[in-house]
């Protein structure tokens, strides 16, 4: 049994890109083959295929940190055939082949049930980048958000596809105090649409230089970016404030102080999507599904497996907007 896949080859320092034909020994090992219905497109898969992206370090690989589809055959009890089910993270992707082909095969342990009243297409148009909001927003309400319906939330990265879909989650929760920050000033209206009370133009947010402390003006906020942008957000946080990180796009490193740490009791909560336990991936898949479902105002584009390199692209470029998944025919 053949089937289509997007495969990664190196060749010496170049990266190729191709739709190959493969078959299931040619998969990497586990006890669950799944038909994939659906996949997502993640910054971290934009990465995948660039050289020296840091994601992949063995070739040839099929590229896709998420899928979502049928299963066709299962050596775990667990699982049987026709099970609808979704899996994102782990080594999917990165070290184990992905989503991003026809059929995959994955370890049991990996495997999520897909719940009730979620579709294979609603899971993947929130896949990692929804999986990853629904823990930030979490991580934000067991530090004080939940008691809070009027807080200021800064979002960050707003136009991604976390941040799209943090702010109509945090939106559909009753937050009505909502700012956006994104560079893109094309994205206004439709970041206002689906929650945002405010736009700032990253351009207006970040200081000419950054001081230890600044007014206060953020109770909380999420952070798909870093970089110097959580270093000028981390001095506006008010006393008591939380970050949930959970992005890099603009880099690892921070410069900054202690002081909003010690003088403020801030605090800067990390947000891990790919090691999650699975009782709390159950959990938040269970949220994603009934009280974060906003999969109705997800900005999502639908495309083929031979579309996916022109939106590898556009996440590179920074134009990229929303969610797009991936169709497999």
């Amino acid at each position: 049994m053949s089937f289509s896949a997007l495969t990664i080859n190196e060749n010496e320092e170049n990266i190729a890109l191709n739709i190959e034909e493969k078959t299931i020994d040619t998969l990497s090992q586990g006890e669950v083959v799944i038909q994939v219905a659906y996949s997502s497109v993640n910054y971290k898969d934009s990465l995948a295929v660039k050289p020296n992206g840091g994601v992949i370090r063995t070739y040839p690989m099929i590229p896709g940190i998420d899928l979502s589809g049928t299963v066709l055959s299962s050596q775990d009890d667990r699982f049987k055939k026709s099970d609808k089910v979704l899996v994102t993270g782990y080594g999917l992707g990165v070290t184990h082949t992905g989503g991003f082909a026809q059929i995959a095969r994955v370890p049991a342990e990996w495997v999520v049930p897909l719940p009730e009243n979620l579709s294979l297409k609603e899971a993947m148009l929130f896949g990692t980048a929804g999986f990853t909001a629904a823990l930030s927003v979490q991580a934000l309400e067991q530090h004080g958000l939940s008691q809070n319906k009027e807080a200021t939330i800064l979002v960050t990265g707003a136009s991604g596809g976390v941040g799209t879909l943090a702010i109509a989650m945090l939106k559909k929760l009753g937050y009505g105090n909502i700012i956006a920050l994104s560079r893109k000033k094309t994205v206004t209206d439709s970041l206002k649409k689906i929650g945002a009370a405010e736009v700032l133009l990253l351009d207006e947010f970040m200081p000419e230089k950054i001081k230890p402390l600044a007014k206060q003006t953020i109770d909380f906020a999420i952070d798909t970016v870093g970089g110097d942008v959580t270093c000028a957000l981390l001095p506006q946080l008010s006393y008591g404030g939380n970050i949930a990180i959970c992005g890099n796009a603009a880099g690892i490193k921070l410069n900054t102080t202690v002081l909003p740490f010690i003088l403020r009791g801030t605090n800067l909560l990390g947000i891990d999507s790919v090691n999650v336990p699975m009782p709390q991936r159950v959990v938040i898949w269970q949220r994603l599904a009934t009280d974060l479902n906003v999969s109705q105002q997800a900005l999502t584009n639908e495309i083929s497996l031979e579309e996916l390199p022109t939106i590898f692209e556009q996440l590179q470029s920074g134009t990229h907007h929303g969610r797009t998944i991936v169709k497999m025919k």
